[in-house]
C-alpha cells in the first residue's frame, strides 16, 4: 500500500511546489530605518497576537530567569500559550558557566516563576559552547531592546534565540507589531543585520 502512495505523494508535492513557484512573493516590510525585516508566517499570528496582550515583557521574564542563579545567561526564549493547567508563559533557557542548562517558566501575566527544569545542553547546541555565551558582549536582553527599537513604536519581542556567527554569538528576535510579526537579526556587535 505504501509503495502505491509514494508516487502519488511525489506528484502532489511537485505540483504544489510548481504552483507556489508561480506566485509572486510580497514585498518585505521595512523598519523605520529602512532596513528590510522578515515577516513571520500567518501560522505565527495567533501566537504573536496573544503575546501582545500579556502583562509582562520578554525582557522582564529574562531578568527573572537570570536572577535564579549566579552568572547565568539567557540564550533562548519562547512564548507559550496556555495549555491545560500550564499558564501562558515565557520559557527561558539559561546557561551557566559550569555548562548547566535550565529552562525557567515565567507566568506571562504575573511575571512569577512557576517552573524550573534542568535540560541537557548537548540537546540544543552543537556549534555553540558555554564560553560563547559567557563571553558575548551583548546579552539576549540587550539584543531584545535593540530589536524592539529597530522594529518601531509599539513593538514587543516574544521569541528570541542565539546562534553562532564566526566565533561570536548573534541573535534572532521575533517582534510583534500592531498588524504583523517580524524577525530582527542582531549581530555580535549589537547592530541590526540587513538582508543582502
Amino acid at each position: 500500500m505504501l509503495t502505491r502512495l509514494a508516487p502519488a505523494a511525489a506528484i502532489l508535492l511537485l505540483g504544489t511546489g510548481l504552483g507556489l513557484a508561480q506566485t509572486t512573493a510580497p514585498t518585505a516590510p521595512t523598519a523605520p530605518s529602512g532596513a528590510p525585516m522578515a515577516t513571520r508566517s500567518d501560522g505565527d499570528k495567533a501566537e504573536y497576537e496573544a503575546a501582545k496582550t500579556v502583562k509582562s515583557t520578554l525582557a522582564q521574564a529574562i531578568a527573572t530567569a537570570e536572577s535564579q542563579g549566579e552568572k547565568g545567561r539567557a540564550i533562548d526564549a519562547d512564548f507559550e500559550k496556555q495549555k491545560g493547567d500550564t499558564p501562558t508563559h515565557w520559557a527561558i533557557k539559561v546557561v551557566y558557566p559550569d555548562g548547566k542548562l535550565v529552562e525557567y517558566g515565567i507566568n506571562a501575566d504575573t511575571g512569577a516563576l512557576f517552573k524550573t527544569e534542568n535540560q541537557p545542553i548537548e540537546r540544543y547546541f552543537t556549534r555553540l559552547k558555554v564560553s560563547d555565551f559567557q563571553n558575548a558582549t551583548l546579552s539576549l536582553k540587550d539584543a531584545i531592546a535593540v530589536a524592539e527599537q529597530h522594529a518601531g513604536m509599539g513593538a514587543k519581542a516574544y521569541e528570541a534565540e542565539v546562534e553562532r556567527e564566526g566565533n561570536a554569538v548573534e541573535y534572532e528576535i521575533d517582534v510583534a507589531l500592531a498588524d504583523r510579526s517580524v524577525e530582527v537579526k542582531i549581530g555580535p556587535d549589537g547592530k541590526v543585520k540587513t538582508d543582502k
